[in-house]
Formats: structure tokens, sequence, C-alpha cells
């Protein structure tokens, strides 16, 4: 099982562009110390196939290698830093994150750096006798393997480029966002039931002691497995008191734990702080590891910056409600809200706070209603979200929380929209959905 931190770095190592690079770099410049000490004789099958040249032939190729792996690198350089201007300006500050995440982006940048690293360290192996005489004992393999790796870059670079021309596309970008999120709705969390209550459980009651956070930023991953044990030793319930995706600062409390009755002793904080900590991890940013929020959150500002003034885009805030209705149909149908991990012999629990579905219909369809609501287009889209989360939904509980929803969109439609035929079709669209959710909420 891994710790805590062997995950934050884990998440950090994925995250990061220069790890894979700076990995293949390494192996690059061993590779080239073990075939520069292979010799391959005249008389040898694989002789033919060998740089033939001169020890300066190979030193002009090499450092002619480097060279044109430097202008690649500029090149790229330039590209790269204009798609993220592009995307940061033009869709989400938060979706750079995915570019830096981007698995053919890191190993592109491997390539190259590998190919500049072996052409550089194999000058050192390619030189001429004294007084310049020529010795032909340099290593043809390893020259030979420089050349293949400057093919391999060119390589690379042309699908760099129609990796990067597709990357900064919107479809492509939202379709990436949509499948990360479904990824992670679709993952099942062993032990885990649903809380008490229909999406919340009760307050800590007021003996509770509180566990305070050891840093500021944002609760990335809670792992409660992890606290369990603690749990179970101490004989106390825990619960986790920030879900995951939610804002922390240092020393306010990040978790509660109580015994079940007022008159038994208080649990020492510090016996636990260890184990909160393992357990609830905290970075100075959100990640798509356990936050679907954070998913539908990328959709939305793409939605929002599409509707903004300066940009002025609906058929794009059109296209990130249909990626939104994609997620909260996948979630209309699962269990969500609070749960909690209990003990052996059930003497000992922890409780996670967790999003309800509430919070993810108001995320889908809140802030798109608002800056929307004069565009009728925008409001049927968000009124076709619901239609479809309805046709998903069993749970009456839901099925009013559309019905909520629903109903503000079409009250913000009234008040925006100047056109009474605009308003029309808006409301014929929203008089069967109305309809059919305060029907079925009745008849539940």
């Amino acid at each position: 099982m891994r710790t805590g931190r062997q995950e934050e770095l884990r998440e950090y190592a994925r995250g990061a562009l220069w790890v894979l690079p700076a990995v293949s770099m390494v192996a690059a410049l061993v590779l080239g110390a073990l075939l520069s000490r292979v010799h391959v004789g005249v008389d040898a099958p694989l002789h033919g196939l060998l740089f033939q040249g001169s020890e300066d032939d190979a030193r002009n190729l090499l450092l002619g290698i480097v060279g044109a792996v430097i202008t690649i690198i500029a090149l790229v350089l330039g590209l790269t830093l204009v798609a993220l201007q592009v995307s940061s300006t033009q869709y989400s500050p938060r979706v750079l994150r995915n570019f830096l995440r981007d698995r053919p982006n890191q190993v592109f940048l491997s390539v190259i750096v590998a190919t500049f690293a072996y052409s550089a360290g194999g000058l050192y192996s390619v030189v001429s006798g004294a007084g310049g005489q020529q010795t032909g004992s340099y290593p043809q393999l390893a020259v030979t393997v420089a050349i293949v790796l400057l093919f391999a870059s060119l390589v690379a670079l042309i699908f760099f480029l129609d990796h990067l021309a597709h990357s900064i596309q919107i479809d492509r970008l939202m379709a990436g966002i949509e499948r990360a999120t479904i990824e992670l709705i679709g993952q099942e969390s062993p032990g885990l039931c649903p809380g008490s209550g229909p999406d919340r459980t009760p307050a800590p009651p007021v003996w509770a002691v509180t566990i305070p956070a050891g840093r500021n930023g944002y609760v990335q991953a809670v792992h409660p497995d992890r606290l369990l044990p603690a749990a179970e030793r101490l004989q106390v319930t825990v619960q986790i008191a920030l879900p995951v995706g939610d804002h922390v600062v240092a020393g306010r409390p990040v978790a509660h734990a109580w015994r079940t009755s007022p008159e038994q002793t208080p649990p020492d904080p510090a016996a636990l702080a260890d184990a909160v900590r393992d357990a609830v991890r905290i970075g100075y940013q959100r990640t798509l590891q356990q936050d679907v929020r954070f998913g539908m959150r990328q959709l939305v500002d793409i939605a929002l910056r599409a509707l903004s003034p300066a940009v002025n885009d609906p058929y794009t805030a059109i296209q990130a409600t249909h990626r939104l209705t994609v997620l909260l149909c996948a979630l209309v149908a699962r269990p969500l809200g609070d749960y909690q991990v209990s003990g052996g012999k059930g003497e000992a629990r922890v409780i996670v706070r967790a999003p309800a579905f509430a919070d993810y219909a108001e995320l889908a369809c809140g802030q798109i209603r608002r800056y929307g609501a004069a565009e009728p287009t925008v409001t049927a889209a968000l009124l076709a979200l619901l239609r479809d989360a309805q046709a998903m939904a069993s749970d009456p509980d839901r099925i009013q929380v559309l019905a909520s929803e629903a109903r503000l969109i079409l009250s913000d439609a009234e008040q925006s929209t100047r056109q009474p035929a605009d308003l029309a079709q808006v409301r014929d669209q929203a008089a069967p959905l109305l309809t059919d959710l305060t029907g079925l909420t009745d008849d539940a």
C-alpha cells in the first residue's frame, strides 16, 4: 500500500514535464557509454550497416545532430508557449495541467532530450589521435545509433506538431476532460457504503475533538482505509470535515474525532494526527485523482469563458453543456453523498464527507444558467441536460433537485430574454420537462 507521501510524489511526477525527459537523458548517456565499448569487426554481418566515415566525419555528424536538436527544441518551445497561451486565455487556465500530464508530450520531449544527450556525450568518445592523426578505432556502432535517434527525433517532431494542433482544438480538449472524469466516476471503492440520511451524515457531537490541517491547500484525495486502523486502536469515530476538492487553511479542522459518550475520555488529537495526515492528502491545486467536481469545473469554466463578451461563442458553451450532460447522467444513478468505513466490530468507523447529487447538479447548471440566461440556445441546452438526467433518474429526491434547477433556468430566462418570441420557445421547451418532473415528484 502506498503511503500519502509516496502517492503525492507519484502524482507530482505524473504531472511534471521534466521527469521523463530527465530519465531519458540519463538512459541515453548510459546507452552511449555501453555502445562506445562495443567493437564490430569488419567481418561481422552488421559492419556493412554501420557508419563508414572517418573520425572527423563522425565528429562533424554528432556536432550537426546536436545543432539540429537545439533548433528543434527552440521551435517546439515557441509552439508550446503559443498553445499554452491560447488554451489559458481562450478556454481556461485550469486545462494547462492536462497539457503537462499529456503522455505524448512527455514522450516527445524525452526523445529529443535523449538524442541531444546521446550525441553530445558521444563527442567524448570520438577523438583524433596525437597530432590530429586518424586512429580508425572510433565506436562506429555508437555513431550509427546517433543517426537512428536523429530520425526518431524527426518522426517525433512530426507527430508532436500533429498532436499539438489537435490538442488545442476545443472538441478534443473537452473530450479528454469528459473521458478522464467518466473514468473517475466509474471507479469502485471496495468497503465504502452510503452514509445515513439522504445525502448527509449527522454533524459531529459537541464533545468531539478537532484535528487541524497541517498545511494550506486543497483536499486532493481521501483514503479512509489508512485512518481506520488508528480509529480501531483508539475506539473512536473520525469524520473527515471536508470533501475532496474543498480548500482548507492550516490550523483549521480537517477532521473530528469522538467517542460514543461524553462521559468517556476524549481522544487525543495528537494520536490521530499522523494517520489523518496520511489519509487526507492536501496539495496546492485540485486534481482529478478523486475530484469529480474538478472535471466538471473545467467544462463549466470553458462554457463561461465562451459566454464572456470578449469571446461571445455560445456554441462552445452549448458543447460544454453537452459534455456536462454525459457526466450528470453518469452520476444520477450512482450512490452519492457522505459514506463511512466501519471496523470489524462496528465500534470504530471513519466518516467521509462527499458531495451530494444536488451539489453536482448546481455545479453543472448554476453559473452557466446565470451567465447564459439571455441566450435561448444555451438555455435549451441546459433544459436538455436536465431532461436527459431525468430519464436516467429513479430517486424522487434527485428528481426534485432536477425540477428545482429547471424552474431556476426558466425564471432566469424570463428575466433576461428580451424578445417575446425567444422566451416563448424557452417556455415551450421547459413546459414538458417541468410537467414530467413535477408529476414524477408528486407520484413519489
